[in-house]
């Protein structure tokens, strides 16, 4: 059993349960790069969740559950996760580089490697859980809804011939616990991780400051442009669209008296959209590289649909489309879709398809 070890609390607990269940645990720490450091000529952020004190964290916990524990540089396949970051924001889309991570790092170079070594399971401090009644693994929701992170691992599904899927391999240890019991669970087993505070940036990105990351990589990508209203009136300019995003209504720059939004923004003609709140309604979305965790249907399938990490899930439907690709309608208007974002369908609590954004239907 090879265990996806943070150095965080999630991650330690579930270790620890499965100590206690008898498994033969190897505790893995995945290092992407220390607060401060340049991965890839980015400077790595504060509370990224891969640092090299995550790593001395993670290795007291796995001394402390006296099981072997290893640390696994990806640092440079980590550079990939970064160019995507960056490559989607000067293509004018919004990326979620941390839906990326878990495709192609933590399970999916980790995976790789737990093959290597004979590991049969691979687990993680994921607040998700695995449903195995049916004999066909479906990933569902977290019993703590606050902290489901059941969108982030949407991409671990796939249908046989289709796509690998690692749900059949994965075992998600703490999904049935409260962040409250976690907690309590690791100051009661003795583990020093159990008052340390959850992530809360993306981790090569400082102080959240996107636009910042982006100028240092390729500072001669950002120019000036027009920000225009929905009729195409000029309004004012502005220093590079990678500055805004979809549905962002402060620091535009811009004052005409009843409140804008951006609305759109064309990463060709180098403008920015701006309009008023009804404009960022959408009736429905195409997204690519859909992953199924079901049989695909060409035929409407009742759904909730999520369009961020801890967003609400609104009435929908979804279908399969040729090329790897869903289509989701929303029963009433959905604000602030963008190109880029994931849109992770539900049946219920279980993970019905998800895909990445690259068409959005506004309402007319």
């Amino acid at each position: 059993m090879l265990v996806a070890m943070s150095g965080g609390v999630d991650s330690s607990v579930a270790a620890a349960l499965l100590v206690e269940a008898g498994y033969d645990v190897i505790g893995c720490f995945m290092r992407l790069g220390s607060p401060g450091e340049a991965v890839g000529g980015t400077t790595l952020g504060h509370k990224g969740c891969c640092s090299i004190t995550d790593a001395h964290d993670a290795r007291r916990v796995a001394a402390t559950l006296d099981i072997p524990f290893y640390a696994l540089n990806f640092a440079n396949e980590f550079e990939q996760i970064i160019r995507y970051f960056e490559d989607e924001y000067h293509a004018g889309r919004t990326p979620n580089p941390c839906v990326r991570c878990n495709d192609w790092l933590k399970f999916g170079r980790l995976h790789t490697y737990a093959e290597g070594i004979d590991a049969k399971w691979v687990a993680s401090g994921h607040h998700a859980r695995i449903d195995r009644s049916t004999g066909v693994p479906r990933l569902r929701r977290a019993a703590d809804m606050g902290k489901d992170q059941s969108y982030v691992l949407f991409g671990a599904g796939g249908i046989p011939d289709i796509r690998p899927r690692q749900l059949d391999r994965m075992m998600l240890p703490i999904g049935d616990m409260t962040k409250d019991e976690v907690r309590e669970m690791a100051k009661n087993m003795s583990l020093g991780v159990h008052t340390k505070p959850d992530s809360q940036e993306i981790c090569f990105v400082p102080d959240d400051d996107y636009a910042g990351v982006l100028k240092k990589r390729n500072p001669e990508q950002f120019t000036t442009g027009k920000m225009i209203d929905t009729d195409g009136n000029v309004l004012a300019s502005h220093e590079g669209h990678q500055n805004f995003t979809i549905g962002q209504r402060r620091r535009l720059g811009v004052a005409v008296g009843e409140p804008r939004y951006v609305v759109a923004k064309n990463p060709v003609s180098n403008t920015v959209t701006l309009g008023i709140k009804s404009d960022l309604a959408a009736a429905a979305c195409e997204a690519r590289e859909a992953s199924w965790h079901v049989p695909p249907s060409e035929d409407w399938m009742p759904c909730l649909a999520q369009i961020r990490a801890h967003g609400e899930a609104i009435p929908a439907r979804v279908r399969a489309l040729p090329d790897q690709r869903i289509d989701v309608r929303f029963d009433t208007p959905h604000e602030a879709l963008a190109s880029g974002q994931a849109v992770v369908c539900y049946e219920g609590d279980l993970v019905l398809c998800g895909g990445w954004i690259d068409q959005v239907e506004r309402v007319q």
